[in-house]
């Protein structure tokens, strides 16, 4: 049983980080029940969705572009750096203060990615900054190496933010980032030795077919649809933590 419910949870995990993000709202819950320890369910269930990131940046590859005010050079350079500090700060974070911050990490970045449109209209105006564009996807990135949860949601609303409009080219862009953030933060957590790797290679396997299919179908969804199934989402799993706790 434990087996089909990560197989399950990875499967359907990789075609929401496909589609906009949100993942992980069923992978660190998944891990958990199954008895590891939720700074070590973080880290492997971040193991685990790092094929489907890279497979749902394939299946947006005709869509793919960068936010106005960055290039793709510095966006990499900054999602590694960002992922990788992030990476660290989990590993020195004990298991009973993290159980305590997820519900409200799942919380907030649910909230930033429904009321994204309306920020952007409000933020809207000017020419794209690259300063402002630098800090935010580093603290974005920074979280996204830290908890991985909500990741999808906060790039999506960052990139609103920024400008783009264009909700495959966002989604798209949103999977290169989180594949690349990811990739440094799980070198990390192998070093750590925090990582489950049986747990991580099954889920793996299911993450990266749920992945390249999520975003083939998420190509032809109406954008309302896809974004308030992501709100729903991301409140039951922040509901299910508070509950728990």
């Amino acid at each position: 049983m434990d087996t089909i419910l990560l197989l399950a949870a990875a499967f359907i995990a990789g075609a929401l980080n496909a589609v906009a993000g949100g993942g992980s709202f069923l992978t660190l819950p998944a891990l958990v029940f199954t008895g590891v320890p939720p700074v070590a369910a973080n880290a492997t269930g971040t193991v685990a969705l790092l094929p489907g990131y890279i497979a749902g940046a394939w299946g947006f590859r005709e869509d793919t572009a960068p936010p106005p005010g960055l290039s793709m050079r510095l966006l990499v350079v900054l999602s590694l750096i960002g992922g990788a500090a992030g990476a660290a700060l989990l590993l020195v974070t004990p298991d009973a203060t993290f159980r305590k911050v997820v519900p409200w990490l799942l919380l907030a970045a649910t909230a930033l990615f429904a009321f994204g449109p309306w920020l952007r209209a409000r933020l809207a105006g000017g020419k794209p900054s690259t300063a402002r564009a630098t800090v935010g996807v580093l603290a974005v990135a920074g979280y996204g190496g830290y908890f991985n949860g909500g990741l999808g949601i906060l790039l999506l609303a960052l990139f609103g933010l920024l400008g783009q409009t264009n909700l495959n080219a966002m989604n798209g862009l949103k999977n290169w980032v989180s594949a690349l953030l990811t990739a440094i933060a799980v070198a990390i957590y192998a070093a750590g030795g925090v990582v489950h790797w049986p747990q991580a290679l099954l889920m793996m396997l299911a993450a990266t077919a749920g992945g390249y299919g999520g975003a083939r179908v998420a190509r032809r969804l109406p954008a309302p649809v896809l974004r308030w199934g992501i709100v729903a989402t991301g409140l039951v799993m922040a509901g299910l933590f508070f509950w728990r706790q």
